[in-house]
């Protein structure tokens, strides 16, 4: 929802302070649907909160659930653009990814939301709302979400003032009330955003899509690489934990016969070099429209154990949610870039 809106016409309304904080405690800690579940509010006033700002901006479209109890949902904005959003369980705990743009830019080629291309950037409300939506269903399922990763759709820090401003919602002990460092943002290697979260006194987490060690591997499967090489790239890294004194998480997506050998694993190993301030997340590959396949077991442990070798922590994450599209690299909707292009034309008749 739009927070701010609320506040404005609250004030505009002659309603008291304290309105504002029943709605957005309402919405964020105790996650009501919608304003005739705010029994705390007058009944008049709820009805013209209806009639002037809906509480929701987000319509789901579909859920679907795994068979290993991973949740995807598939939301249209108030424009129409799609969105995905999902939930996954490992074991007790359950971990929430989010979208901050409808589709992404970044045409990384092992990713099916880089074939929609971009169509919009989400608005913060748009964020946090995917989060207070699988929270709710979580909550019916005798569920709580213990991490927020954003991770989903887009490159969040393409967006950077609206995932952040997403964050501190989610962080807000008056609101929501998830720890700081329960919350982790995923960048494909954009500089300009780990540089500028050097500086956030929120203690969030940063994870790195690195997927390869060297730059000529690494541009073949993500462009970005062109703008920012892997040298400045890690020199922003390390600049990141020097300031913060936090651990990088890299996630590293194992390709079968294209980044998994054992020179590569220890090409890996230097580039970040021993001690603490990196972990490797090794990723199984989803299948996607790509030709590329997963890495097989064997190769897999292999990889990790030259690392281990070399001082650099490392651990293998299964996927969760593939049998319905909803594991990493794998959340796709046809029609972001294509609804772009209809506004556009809107836009230029109207």
């Amino acid at each position: 929802m739009d927070f701010a809106r609320v506040n404005t016409l609250l004030e505009e309304w002659g309603e008291p302070a304290y309105r504002s904080r029943q709605v957005y405690q309402a919405a964020t800690r105790t996650l009501v649907a919608d304003y005739d579940g705010m029994t705390g509010l007058p009944v008049a006033l709820r009805r013209r909160l209806a009639e002037a700002e809906p509480l929701t901006e987000l319509e789901v479209d579909e859920v679907r659930e795994s068979g290993d109890g991973t949740i995807k949902l598939r939301l249209l904005t108030r424009d129409r653009f799609p969105v995905e959003a999902v939930a996954m369980r490992h074991r007790d705990r359950r971990t929430v990814c989010l979208s901050s743009q409808s589709g992404c830019p970044l045409a990384c080629t092992f990713c099916a939301t880089g074939e929609m291309g971009l169509g919009r950037n989400l608005r913060s409300g748009e964020i946090v709302e995917q989060l207070l939506a699988l929270a709710r269903i979580l909550r019916d399922q005798g569920a709580t979400v213990g991490n927020v990763v954003m991770m989903g759709m887009g490159e969040p820090f393409l967006n950077y003032d609206a995932v952040l401003e997403a964050c501190r919602t989610m962080h807000d002990p008056d609101g929501f009330n998830l720890g700081a460092r329960h919350i982790a943002i995923s960048t494909a290697g954009w500089v300009p955003g780990i540089e500028r979260l050097a500086e956030e006194p929120l203690p969030l987490r940063l994870a790195l899509s690195l997927h390869a060690p060297t730059d000529e591997l690494r541009e073949q499967l993500m462009p970005v690489t062109r703008r920012y090489p892997i040298e400045r790239l890690m020199a922003a890294c390390r600049d990141y934990r020097e300031r913060t004194g936090r651990r990088i998480f890299v996630e590293y997506l194992l390709l079968d016969g294209v980044n998994d050998s054992d020179r590569d694993a220890r090409r890996l190993g230097r580039l970040l070099g021993r001690g603490p301030a990196f972990h490797v997340n090794l990723i199984a590959y989803n299948p996607t429209a790509s030709a590329y396949a997963a890495s097989p077991q064997e190769r897999v442990a292999a990889f990790a154990e030259v690392l281990r070798e070399l001082g650099v922590g490392a651990t293998y994450r299964r996927s969760h949610g593939s049998d319905i599209e909803a594991a990493c690299g794998q959340l796709a909707v046809a029609g972001a870039r294509a609804r772009r292009r209809a506004l556009r034309r809107i836009n230029a008749e109207a």
